[in-house]
């Protein structure tokens, strides 16, 4: 496949990126709730990051809450030496404590965005991000001068471009009206089809950066067998996170889905991970997939969905049927 084009401002990427999230390894809220994906192996993270680059893989996006900002730790490490390879996308917005790894509340004024960027850029080990995205929502009083300061942060070269990482597509829109605003990031996958995030997308110039595109993991290697455990969020599943229920195994209604649908995404030869980035490939020309990662395993077949391509106008067509 092509590259795909980060919105009006220039950036090519792979058209599927690689989200960070997992790699961070366990944080929580003040309460003790997960909110990582468990306990991970940093070397074995680099390694993946490594092996996603040589299969072609150029987009890289993570947060500083991620891990309390381990995940843009063990990033910045894995691109020593190649970030002239790479498109890096952070997220500010929530704040933490690195030593306890806690999030605590959000912090929505301009001048928490510079204290952050800086600190970002320190983990990565980078002098500028390629994308940078608000990652709370908040009312247009808020938000419009964190997008005016992200202008400055433009200007002065330490971010090339910037996003809002929101469900709510009236907030997209508003970030959008600023000039060097290059995607959206949002919910989709063949289980939440976005129908007027991807339509705004096109019509405004944007990449569409598909947060959750294997539904977390329930489009791919997790099942009733394989229930998440411990420090993992999925075992405690908060309201939005729906594909799942308490005890970290899917929830019936959506493996039911998954079922039916299960086929027509495996077709060709693809894996059910890889079917499922193939349906938001053919959904829109602006999409990009950023699922996420821990081991070089999930990696490699990630990153072999390019392989395949898009699925078939058809076999969209088979899948809106079945769900339907």
């Amino acid at each position: 496949m092509e590259t795909r084009s980060l919105g009006r401002v220039g950036i090519e990427v792979s058209p599927v990126g690689f989200g960070c999230w997992a790699i961070g390894g366990p944080f929580s809220n003040p309460a003790g709730d997960p909110l990582g994906w468990g306990e991970v192996d940093d070397d074995e993270s680099i390694r993946a990051i490594r092996r996603a680059i040589e299969l072609g893989v150029t987009f890289f996006d993570t947060a500083d809450v991620y891990g309390a900002g381990h995940s843009e730790r063990v990033l910045g490490k894995a691109l020593e030496g190649r970030r002239d390879q790479v498109v890096i996308a952070s997220k500010w917005g929530n704040t933490f404590d690195e030593t306890t790894r806690v999030m605590h509340e959000q912090d929505g004024s301009p001048e928490y965005l510079r204290k952050a960027v800086q600190a970002s850029l320190d983990r990565l080990g980078t002098d500028y991000l390629d994308l940078y995205q608000l990652h709370f929502d908040t009312s247009d009083e808020v938000a419009l001068p964190l997008r005016a300061a992200c202008e400055e942060l433009v200007a002065e070269g330490l971010i090339r471009s910037y996003a809002w990482s929101t469900d709510t597509l009236r907030s997209a829109q508003l970030f959008a009206e600023g000039t060097h605003c290059s995607a959206i990031q949002h919910e989709a996958s063949v289980l939440h089809d976005a129908p007027d995030f991807f339509a705004f997308c096109e019509q405004a110039d944007l990449a569409s950066i598909n947060r959750t595109p294997l539904g977390m993991g329930i489009l791919g290697r997790r099942d009733a067998t394989r229930p998440a455990t411990g420090a993992d969020i999925r075992s405690l599943p908060p309201s939005w996170l729906r594909f799942f229920d308490k005890g970290g195994v899917p929830a019936p209604e959506w493996w039911e889905k998954v079922s039916a649908i299960r086929e027509v995404l495996q077709s060709d030869r693809r894996t059910l991970a890889q079917g499922a980035l193939a349906w938001l490939w053919a959904r829109s020309p602006q999409t990009v997939p950023i699922p996420g990662f821990r081991t070089v395993a999930q990696a490699e077949e990630n990153a072999r969905a390019l392989e395949f391509g898009p699925l078939k106008p058809q076999q969209l067509q088979e899948i809106a049927g079945l769900l339907a």
